[in-house]
């Protein structure tokens, strides 16, 4: 079996509501979550947008493997309206899902990189990892998810939404 913790947001149409949808469609696929965060809103990282972004993690255990995992986030997303991107830059969409570990494992592939390589760089992705994960251990870094928030180079809002 594999842990699996996600991170789920957008900032366009009803996120909360999308976000529900993305985790009952998950839960057909993976089973159902383990435990989760509050829903954190945030300011657009990387460009500038009229909407703030609500995010949320979520952890899974299932037996899918990390590429069928990519390959259903990725589906998900589709379904639930995320368009492809227009370019290289940031933009404004209705979900998006991140694999931010999957158990302790070190991924780098073209298609897949675990830990998400920048989540040590995002306040967004890490005041909801304190929930229920803040021991957590970075397995790259080596510091865990309490440890990279207090030294987090994001000095963006994030607050409980």
């Amino acid at each position: 079996m594999n842990n699996f913790i996600l991170l789920l947001g957008g900032n366009q149409n009803d996120v909360i509501a999308t976000c529900k949808e993305a985790i009952k469609l998950l839960s057909h696929r993976l089973g159902q979550p383990v435990r989760s965060s509050a829903y954190y809103e945030s300011e657009p990282w990387g460009f500038e947008a009229s909407q703030n972004f609500i995010n949320q993690v979520v952890e899974f255990t299932s037996s899918c493997k990390p590429l069928e995992l990519l390959n259903i986030t990725q589906a998900i997303e589709k379904e639930l309206g995320r368009q492809t991107k227009t370019g290289t830059h940031y933009e404004s969409r209705p979900i998006d899902i991140d694999i931010l570990f999957i158990n302790d494992q070190i991924i780098d592939l073209p298609r897949l990189t675990v830990p998400h390589p920048k989540l040590h760089e995002r306040l967004f992705t890490l005041l909801p990892l304190l929930d229920h994960w803040g021991d957590l251990e970075h397995p790259l870094l080596k510091k865990t998810i309490k440890q990279l928030a207090l030294i987090c180079p994001d000095k963006g809002i994030v607050k409980p939404y």
